[in-house]
């Protein structure tokens, strides 16, 4: 039977009254069987998209995950620095076991810290560079845990220098407003002075007169000559300034916009070495 150009409703009309079989050819599409067959494909053929993509996903996030846990396993097994002098200290402080003695483990651990801090090169060493981010990293929550620095009554502005922790900030209160830095004070012989002081002067692009032209980058002197400022080389040579208190140039920069002529300065301690 052609049915070719009937009209939807006669369509029903006569598959109803048994004139038509399910499963005809029409010019509207197949009827029945066949219409039901075709929904039927379809919508298994999108299910199987859905799992074929989900699986997908699903492989995408396991090849992740294999591929972290193969950069972590890999940095252990070529991680070899040695032993360091601040082995024991960088174990306590990232919650490795405490033996003093370098494993790759261990050496993995301080390089990520490393990594994460800024320290180069980051290959695991307990070195003292490590050891003076790490003292930084420990007194950020609250770099006056210890009550070193003095509360003021009424409160003010006061720069504070932790000459055995190598570490200055600024405080007005119990708020933090600048800090903790890590610094580097004067030498056995020229020691910064302990006690109270203030700053007195200010000079942005300041060069000793007394040491060779050395440039002092965001110089701020609070005593007789000894000023926070910039220092060009590293702070974790081990050595020490001529009495001033060293930062890195940035944090010597930062610096320079919270303090003013007539804030206080407390230094207290005793750098190591000294």
């Amino acid at each position: 039977m052609r049915t070719a150009g009937i009209r939807a409703p006669a369509l029903l009309l006569l598959i109803s009254s048994g004139l038509l079989l399910p499963g005809t050819a029409t010019a509207a599409g197949t009827t029945g069987t066949t219409g039901t067959a075709g929904t039927t494909r379809a919508a298994a053929t999108t299910r199987a998209a859905g799992a074929a993509s989900a699986a997908g996903t699903a492989g995408a996030a396991g090849v992740a995950e294999a591929s972290g846990t193969a950069t972590r396993t890999a940095r252990a097994a070529t991680c070899s620095a040695g032993t360091g002098p601040y082995q024991w200290q960088l174990e306590a402080y990232l919650g490795r076991p405490q033996d003093g003695r370098q494993s790759a483990a261990d050496c993995a651990a301080i390089a990520a810290f490393q990594r994460k801090e800024g320290v180069t090169p980051a290959d695991g060493y307990a070195g003292l560079a490590t050891y003076r981010t790490m003292l930084v990293a420990q007194a950020r929550k609250n770099p006056n845990a210890a009550g070193g620095c003095p509360a003021t009554t009424p409160a003010r502005k006061v720069a504070c220098v932790d000459l055995g922790r190598q570490l200055m900030w600024v405080q007005n209160g119990g708020k933090i407003l600048f800090g903790p830095a890590a610094v580097r004070t004067g030498r056995l012989g020229q020691e910064t002075r302990a006690g109270w002081h203030k700053v007195y002067w200010k000079h942005k692009d300041h060069f000793s007169t007394l040491y060779a032209n050395a440039p002092m980058p965001y110089a701020q002197f609070f005593s007789g000559g000894q000023a926070f400022h910039g220092h060009p080389g590293d702070l974790f040579d081990g050595g020490g300034s001529a009495g001033c208190v060293n930062l890195a140039v940035k944090d010597a920069q930062r610096l320079w916009g919270v303090l003013a002529v007539g804030d206080s300065v407390y230094v207290w301690g005793r750098k190591p070495g000294t």
